[in-house]
């Protein structure tokens, strides 16, 4: 499977991996994992070879997917020759939504504190690292969740908990939409707006049409191809000029920030 490690788990897409020298350490499930890069691929330690295949989407024809999208765009097909093997990953539902409502209004950086914090107030221990917990295990000690300093996004992030708890959310019955309702059904949870849909869209549900715009992809829509507007209008033109595979070359985009061409 053709994956480079760097830029698929650096570039803000999951919020629970660090690097250690040439080791990449996060958390899948109740699995603590290691990455280690290596010429023919990567070496993985942790957690089944099924299941880092689902992680890495290994389903995706890497190579088909950049001919695709490099063919539809000059600049994007240059992104591509400097990052090759940059994977969207497959998330878990729930804890891929609960993050990016944390994700709202906060740098990368910020996002992961409060994602570890969560974790280590309520995750179960695997020993050296945390799960992400479950709705249950936040309800059963939210009254501390101050201690986690989620800021404002305390009360909506509880009140998901609790609402998939119940079932008030079904969040698998949103696994069979397309992207258009799918995302529509999203935006119908407190704290989901446009941006954190089609990042939940895209990231949990594999809908790799799905386009996110931020505060990086937004200059680079204005600057590379002069379209501004509304997030609407910049998500939308985003999906128009790059097609079904629109999510691979967001991913190009945001992560040429940080590679010089």
């Amino acid at each position: 499977m053709d994956v480079a490690l760097d830029p698929t788990l650096g570039c803000g897409q999951a919020h629970r991996w660090r690097k250690d020298g040439d080791t990449w350490r996060g958390v899948l499930g109740n699995n603590a994992v290691e990455l280690v890069q290596k010429d023919t691929g990567f070496e993985c330690r942790g957690c089944s070879e099924e299941r880092i295949k689902r992680y890495f989407r290994s389903e995706d024809d890497l190579s088909a997917i950049m001919e695709e999208i490099s063919g539809r765009d000059a600049y994007i097909a240059r992104l591509a020759t400097a990052c090759p093997g940059l994977r969207i990953l497959r998330q878990d539902v729930w804890e891929c939504t609960a993050t990016y409502i944390l994700a709202t209004n906060a740098n990368v950086k910020r996002i992961a504190k409060m994602v570890e914090s969560v974790c280590d107030m309520y995750g179960t221990d695997l020993g050296g690292a945390r799960s992400f917990p479950t709705p249950k295990q936040i309800l059963d000690g939210c009254g501390s969740i101050g201690e986690c300093r989620l800021g404002y996004r305390e009360g909506r992030f509880v009140e998901f908990a609790e609402k998939v708890e119940d079932g008030t959310y079904d969040l698998g019955s949103l696994e069979c939409l397309d992207y258009e309702d799918c995302v529509r059904e999203l935006k119908k949870i407190n704290g989901i707006g446009p941006k954190v849909a089609d990042c939940v869209a895209i990231f949990a549900y594999g809908h790799l049409e799905a386009f996110p715009v931020d505060a990086r992809i937004s200059r680079s829509m204005r600057d590379v191809y002069n379209i501004e507007g509304s997030y609407e209008d910049v998500s939308s033109a985003g999906r128009r000029i790059f097609g079904r595979y629109a999510g691979y070359a967001q991913e190009l985009l945001y992560h040429s920030f940080s590679i010089s061409l």
